[in-house]
């Protein structure tokens, strides 16, 4: 218990990664942790798509960057990129997918692997683009992103957590 405390005290987002790509072992323990991510009713509307595809991650990449205007890496050489998509006919969809992008990204951590959470992804793949790689990866219907898990080995120590803000518990 003290060990899951620790963990979620301790994970910070990690902006530069080692080249080389997560162990497929790691991969299916974070893949899995975000699977029993709690949802709405249970209904479990989240989808993953793991990318590790070099001209795919830059075709992602591209896309995301140009929703923000800029032309450089969002995904800062990330190896993998898992796309969190959730059925946006569910009314819980946002918070459903947010839920097991929190999962990911923890369990990344207790496994000694960095990660982040990148935005634009309902953007991206509210796209003509976006729409026609979903229509590539077979995923017909109502998806929507909710994110892009960024996951790879930090290149260098993550910075320890700042001081929280005080007076952002009320007790009634």
């Amino acid at each position: 218990m003290r060990e899951t405390i620790e963990t979620l005290k301790t994970r910070r987002s990690c902006r530069a990664y080692q080249p080389r790509q997560v162990e497929e072992g790691l991969l299916q323990q974070v893949l899995e942790a975000g699977l029993y991510a709690p949802s709405g009713r249970g209904a479990q509307p989240v989808v993953f798509v793991v990318v590790q595809n070099q001209a795919t991650l830059a075709e992602l990449s591209r896309l995301n960057a140009a929703v923000m205007g800029a032309d450089t890496d969002p995904f800062y050489g990330a190896p993998t990129v898992i796309v969190v998509l959730a059925d946006r006919s569910r009314p819980t969809w946002v918070e459903d997918g947010s839920l097991a992008m929190g999962n990911l990204m923890n369990a990344a951590h207790a496994l000694g692997l960095g990660s982040c959470w990148i935005h634009r992804a309902r953007e991206v793949f509210d796209s003509p683009e976006g729409q026609a790689l979903l229509h590539q990866w077979g995923l017909e219907g109502t998806y929507a992103g909710v994110g892009h898990c960024l996951l790879g080995y930090p290149a260098a120590d993550l910075p320890p957590a700042p001081p929280r803000k005080p007076g952002r518990v009320v007790r009634v």
